[in-house]
């Protein structure tokens, strides 16, 4: 709880208590973890508000036209109501669709998003937090709209918006010749100039395959020896015994993916070796499996090498290589694009007060959460990726809004319900107390 003086410099900077307007909860994004957040909390009748741009990720930083590595039956937002699914919606709307072997186009899943939210969060407030601090009575939110709030709790949904990962060697680059993968909606501006992608994941070999279709001269580098893709459908993956073997689960193939999917309230209970060592061996770097013949032998490939350096020369970018045999060498472009990946970092969450930022994380990215997904900071909540050491890697993932919408909208209810029955007794109390008092003083006075 923030203490006096805190609370009156806030207030100061903020607006005046009184004139706020109030709700239970205030979820902050707006991508599939938020929406699905915002349907369970609607569907128990708990009174919030919910902000951010819909799937801002996918609609504005996603290669234009690329398809989603996960499957169908895990490319799902969630609500209690059942007929939600991305199935559901490629029925209605005449949209092919499988549970497994058909790749989903990006704009096909965005449109799907739109009728989800259009379905389950029709409240959404299509614009950003600027400010968030804790009052005594709870969170003080600003908008960007100039509008103040006051929440009894706060959720973060951020995904990976604030989270991108540039590799340091990168840093003597001018921003104009340097970027994230997040930064390309469309590649055309890069048409017959000469890009080097870091990278061997999705994220990668999509751009990458992007670009080679924009008429730009592509190379891909990664200190991998050689690119992986997820295995392909095939009949002998539906037999029995190979299910029996390697159980299916929307995080992946095998028994360590099913647990890790299915059970992440275990997951939570793991020593953290255990669950960090798990966290990492799904996190790798791989493409989906239609991407292989779009990719191998029409794109540029440098494997088995790394940027230890990069230095600006004559105007274009100069990459110092070591190969993973011990041989130095050079590479010249005109832009480098790092497609390496994200790293949960709240200290880079800028509308967060410094002091729930350094309360959550005294380092920015080790985030640890309660059973319920509280983080160290009572009332603040965290779902998605940042809570992905904690919950493992199902909450890496989209499918895992299952599991944290439902869990956290349960709890959420709850504690609402806690509070409002304690400040009902706190009041009696208080009243009773007084009462006594009074009768005390009247005894004394005329007794």
């Amino acid at each position: 709880m923030a203490a006096a003086g805190q609370t009156g410099t806030c207030l100061s900077q903020i607006g005046t208590l009184k004139t706020m307007q109030r709700c239970d909860v205030a979820v902050i994004g707006a991508g599939p973890y938020g929406l699905s957040l915002a349907a369970h909390l609607r569907s128990k009748g708990i009174n919030f508000r919910i902000f951010g741009i819909p799937m801002d990720t996918w609609r504005s930083h996603m290669p234009e036209g690329m398809m989603l590595k996960s499957e169908g039956f895990a490319s799902n937002l969630n609500a209690p109501d059942a007929t939600s699914t991305l199935k559901s919606y490629c029925a209605q709307h005449g949209v092919p669709y499988a549970d497994r072997g058909l790749p989903i186009k990006l704009a096909d899943f965005i449109a799907y998003a739109d009728w989800f939210r259009a379905r389950h969060v029709p409240n959404l407030e299509e614009t950003q937090v600027s400010t968030v601090k804790q009052v005594a009575e709870g969170f003080a939110l600003r908008l960007e709209t100039g509008e103040t709030l006051l929440a009894g709790k706060v959720v973060l949904a951020v995904g990976v918006t604030w989270y991108q990962h540039i590799p340091d060697c990168l840093s003597h680059l001018p921003d104009t010749m340097v970027s994230h993968s997040y930064d390309h909606r469309t590649v055309d501006q890069f048409k017959d100039r000469e890009v080097v992608v870091l990278g061997a994941g999705a994220s990668a070999i999509n751009l990458a395959y992007e670009l080679e279709q924009a008429g730009c001269r592509v190379r891909l580098l990664a200190r991998a020896g050689k690119l992986h893709y997820n295995t392909p459908p095939s009949e002998r993956a539906k037999s029995f015994l190979f299910q029996l073997r390697n159980p299916p689960s929307p995080i992946g193939q095998g028994w360590r993916s099913h647990f890790c999917a299915k059970l992440p309230q275990i997951f939570f209970r793991l020593p953290a070796s255990l669950r960090a060592r798990a966290v990492k061996s799904h996190v790798h770097a791989a493409g989906g499996w239609y991407m292989r013949e779009k990719v191998e032998g029409r794109v540029s490939q440098i494997l088995g090498s790394e940027v230890v350096r990069a230095d600006l020369r004559e105007g274009r970018a100069l990459l110092q290589l070591a190969g993973a045999d011990g041989k130095s060498s050079a590479l010249e472009c005109d832009h480098v694009i790092a497609a390496t990946g994200y790293r949960v970092d709240v200290s880079r969450l800028p509308f967060l007060d410094e002091n729930i930022r350094d309360r959550i994380s005294g380092n920015g990215r080790d985030v640890a959460v309660s059973a319920n997904f509280e983080t160290g900071v009572a009332g603040v909540y965290t779902i998605g990726m940042t809570a992905m050491d904690s919950f493992g890697p199902l909450l890496r993932f989209m499918v895992g809004s299952k599991f944290a919408a439902s869990h956290l909208a349960g709890h959420l209810r709850r504690r609402i319900w806690l509070d409002r029955v304690n400040v009902v007794f706190s009041s009696l109390a208080e009243s009773f107390l007084a009462r006594l008092k009074l009768q005390t003083i009247k005894a004394r006075t005329f007794g």
